[in-house]
């Protein structure tokens, strides 16, 4: 094997890889395997992937990389062989409302393009359909640096798209006036809920009674406190003064362009804010004129409104020569999108909407048609969000772009991708400091014979149960219509699994998430990111570290404080980070190990402390497993319990200080259970929690899952994976298609009934999983 038909791994030490040794193929399906946390992505997306991105942005002049993310070198003592690498990944796309699956896949570029040439009346070049552009009028005197310095009038124009009212959003942003204003009080009362507001002006300007009720103000009062214009007006003393309404000075100071970072204003702004369609474009963000012009009946705001797999069939009846490669160039682009599983997305879609593997396969849509080959593309889990009978089109895709000339490396856990694989590369064999070794690589066959976890799973499936559990009582969703929901009724069992599954794109979501009666013992825990700082980690999150901390406090006989990275024992160089961030300007910002406190985080004085045998910066380090028998045996069941809870979700090789930011979706959402876990019974609603799980933690889940319900609570899951359907009590699918072609409920019963009947893709799915 030569160097240029393998990439050539020696001594890679990223994260928790211990000195990994291989070669990996070129030109072939390649994946990735090993239980959670044993150092996939590690291996393929920060080492490989990584040092790829670094070594190209190094070609670039200093100027240019100061626009590039900064990428540090990955531990690894040799990579040979490398390739440019495209990371496809699950990250969100997008943190603005302008950022649509149009713009992220470029087909909104090619709609504009048909409307300015073939719609009618014609208004103007593409720009003139873009919420992005705003319409711009200019005329004025200019001197024109020539002979006689002449002087010329001239005016300039520009036609764009965006609707003038909400500037292309598409909404607009309003305030609840019973959020701002406690109308049962009076300004003297503090009737004004606004925190860090003086409220006095109204009634020193005797605008309004101050010692009046604001229920009891007249209508002219009411406007005078709430919307008067910015307007200058004289106090009693003689001195003169701007006065503005509640709303118009809230908008200007903390809706403006500036966001208040202030915690009690963003918790304020966060209650009082509402998003409300835009009054002059009805969400469609484009202007009047762009609007009115159609093409074959249809105008470009329907046509971003219509489902993908249905603008595809309307595009069909757009025959004109002129514009014959935008044509076919976007009928290939919904195509992708048709069958890489996403036809019922509309272009119209809010790309920040979007779930980790609906946005995954959005940015895959981009590189389908990409002419580039020998490149290595790096998918995570690229069939996250995937009903089992669309896993089929994800493979066929994969391996497209492999019989391109690439080499693609996919991160994996689903059966259905790993037995397609031509190289199979299983690490651990656990998860943390007890993986990060290659168990073994080659053919999927022997995969199956050997004597990993992955290997003994590969063939294993789970069996329906022979009794399921009777529901003590239901919780109703009556007449649901939202989204693509068909008037849809159904009863969800309590104190029971109940699984809502379907096809993506059926209604799963808007059913449970959308329609659910509102309930105060109802939790919901989904992959949403968790707020918080660098310095959030799993320890604070779940409220650990105060036992922790309290405990070395007493060993010691010293404050709680010291053993905060936030406060007082914090190493004063990085502020308790353990890194160093620089910003260099043009160069980026540089993130380095401390050298004062060495990646510690705390002073050397705190580390002396010590609690049976460890410091602080010791048990930061631990993983939940290890830290779990560590205070087991120090007798410390209060952190114990929390811990216990942390293994039980499957987060058992997270170390204790690994910052929040990093989690993947279903790490999340498992950390997220794992707090609510310790409340009273309740209805838990999970979206998916399989996301990221090996195929043995997810049998660990399905006991977690029969502890909850043992426990008294009753959990609702929205999920595709085969095991957990198998294991449910009762099911409902929703279907029997996506987008429009779903949203009905097409089967309720038992697992057992739903393999009896296989009238529905996903009861012929779950057959063919259980034999």
């Amino acid at each position: 094997m030569t160097s240029f038909d393998h990439i050539e791994v020696r001594g890679a030490r990223q994260n928790n890889l211990a000195g990994v040794d291989l070669d990996i193929p070129k030109h072939e399906l390649v994946l990735f395997t090993g239980v959670s946390g044993s150092g996939k992505s590690s291996l393929a997306f920060g080492t490989i992937a990584a040092e790829s991105r670094r070594l190209i942005n190094e070609t670039y002049s200093a100027f240019a990389q100061g626009f590039m993310p900064t990428v540090a070198r990955p531990e690894v003592d040799v990579l040979r062989g490398l390739t440019a690498a495209i990371t496809v990944d699950q990250e969100q796309m997008g943190g603005d409302i302008r950022s649509t699956v149009g713009t992220a896949t470029d087909a909104d570029a090619l709609l504009r393009i048909l409307f300015s040439r073939l719609g009618e009346p014609h208004i103007g070049p593409p720009s003139a359909f873009s919420p992005n552009v705003p319409t711009v009028r200019a005329s004025g005197a200019i001197t024109v640096e020539r002979g006689d310095r002449k002087r010329e009038h001239v005016t300039f124009s520009r036609t764009g798209g965006m609707c003038p009212t909400c500037e292309g959003r598409g909404e607009v942003r309003d305030l609840d006036p019973d959020q701002v204003v406690d109308r049962s009080k009076s300004l003297n009362e503090g009737a004004v809920l606004a925190p860090l507001w003086n409220a006095g002006d109204a009634g020193e300007l005797g605008l309004v009674d101050p010692d009046t009720k604001v229920e009891d103000y007249t209508d002219q009062e009411w406007d005078d406190l709430w919307s008067k214009p910015a307007t200058k007006l004289e106090r009693e003393d003689g001195s003169g003064t701007t006065y503005e309404g509640l709303s118009v000075r809230i908008h200007r100071t903390w809706l403006g362009e500036r966001t208040p970072k202030q915690k009690a204003i963003v918790e304020f702004l966060d209650r009082a804010v509402t998003d409300q369609p835009c009054p002059d474009c009805g969400g469609t963000r484009l202007s009047e004129a762009a609007r009115s012009v159609q093409l074959h009946g249809r105008g470009i705001a329907d046509c971003s409104a219509m489902e993908v797999s249905e603008l595809r069939d309307w595009l069909a009846e757009v025959d004109d020569a002129a514009v014959g490669p935008v044509v076919g160039n976007l009928a290939d682009l919904l195509g992708s999108l048709v069958d890489i599983g996403l036809g019922y997305l509309s272009l119209d879609r809010v790309a920040s909407t979007l779930s980790g593997g609906e946005a995954q396969r959005v940015k895959m849509v981009r590189h389908l048609g990409s002419p580039l080959s020998d490149v290595t593309y790096v998918f995570d889990e690229p069939t996250a969000g995937l009903h089992p009978h669309d896993v089929r089109s994800m493979v066929d895709l994969l391996g497209s772009l492999r019989d391109k000339g690439n080499t693609v490396l996919v991160v994996e856990h689903d059966p259905q991708v790993i037995v397609h694989a031509d190289h199979v590369v299983d690490l651990g064999p656990g998860a943390g400091t007890s993986g990060g070794t290659v168990t073994y690589q080659g053919g999927v066959d022997g995969l199956r014979s050997s004597d990993t976890v992955t290997g003994r799973h590969l063939d294993r499936r789970t069996t329906l149960k022979n009794d399921v559990r009777t529901a003590t009582d239901h919780l109703t969703i009556a007449n649901a219509n939202l989204h693509n929901l068909d008037d849809v009724t159904v009863d969800l069992p309590l104190g029971v699994v109940c699984v809502v599954t379907g096809v993506a794109g059926s209604g799963k979501t808007s059913l449970v998430h959308g329609c659910m009666p509102e309930r105060d013992d109802v939790i919901v825990v989904d992959q949403s990111s968790i707020r918080g700082s660098r310095r959030s980690n799993a320890a604070t999150y779940t409220g650990v570290l105060d036992t922790i901390r309290a405990a070395f406090a007493r060993a010691n006989d010293v404050s709680a404080s010291l053993f905060s990275a936030n406060s007082d024992g914090a190493c004063p160089a990085c502020k308790g980070l353990g890194v160093v961030h620089t910003d260099l300007g043009m160069l980026g910002e540089v993130s380095a190990t401390c050298e004062l406190c060495r990646g510690r985080r705390f002073t050397d004085d705190v580390l002396e402390h010590r609690y049976h045998g460890k410091d602080i910066a010791e048990v930061y380090d631990l993983p939940v497993d290890e830290a779990l028998a560590f205070f087991d045996e120090a007798g410390l069941p209060s952190a114990t319990e929390t811990l216990q809870r942390l293994a039980d979700v499957g987060l058992g090789y997270l170390s204790l200080g690994q910052p929040l930011n990093t989690l993947s979706g279903g790490e999340r959402q498992r950390l997220k259970l794992a707090v609510h876990m310790a409340g009273e019974p309740s209805t838990y609603v999970l979206d998916e929690p399989t996301s990221g799980l090996h195929l043995a933690d997810v049998e660990h889940l399905l006991g977690l899952l029969d502890r909850l319900v043992d426990d008294g609570n009753s959990v609702i899951v929205i999920e595709h994976h085969q095991a957990v359907m198998a294991h449910g009590d009762w099911i409902v699918d929703l279907g029997p298609g996506a987008g429009s072609d779903g949203g009905r409920v097409v089967f309720e019963g038992t697992p057992a009934d739903l393999v009896a009947d296989a009238s529905t893709l996903t009861g012929e799915e779950l057959a063919d999983w259980v034999g």
